[in-house]
């Protein structure tokens, strides 16, 4: 079943965009801060703050050896404090190899979201 999405929803977004962006950041280090990769950066802080002065930007190729840790069987909660249900390929347009990118069931659902809002927004 395709999700609902109503162009309404779309302004509610937008209206409140930095919140709605300061929410999603606080849930993602909430769930994730103790994962073995962030764990060296901010040794269980979910503080945005904190987050924004201690972990570093990143290419893939800093994080692919935790990515392919879990791909070969470790557990989920090296890289994701969530289940990882499944790993896509990139097209491998960005360097010329192709990626693998964990992702989980959450994941797709959101991802069906954002192509109904793009589908919706293109008809209008």
């Amino acid at each position: 079943m395709s999700p609902s999405f109503e162009l309404s929803d779309l302004e509610k977004l937008t209206l409140k965009a930095k919140q709605t962006q300061d929410d999603l950041l606080k849930e993602i280090l909430t769930l994730n801060a103790n994962t073995e990769y962030l764990q060296q950066f901010l040794h269980g802080s979910s503080d945005k703050t904190f987050f924004k002065k201690n972990v570093p930007l990143v290419s893939y190729e800093d994080v692919k050896t935790y990515i392919e840790r879990v791909a070969n069987g470790e557990p989920s909660n090296v890289i994701s404090g969530g289940p990882i249900t499944r790993f896509l390929r990139s097209s491998g347009t960005s360097g010329g190899k192709q990626k693998i990118v964990p992702v989980n069931d959450e994941y797709i659902e959101k991802l069906g979201y954002l192509l109904a809002t793009h589908s919706l927004i293109m008809s209008k």
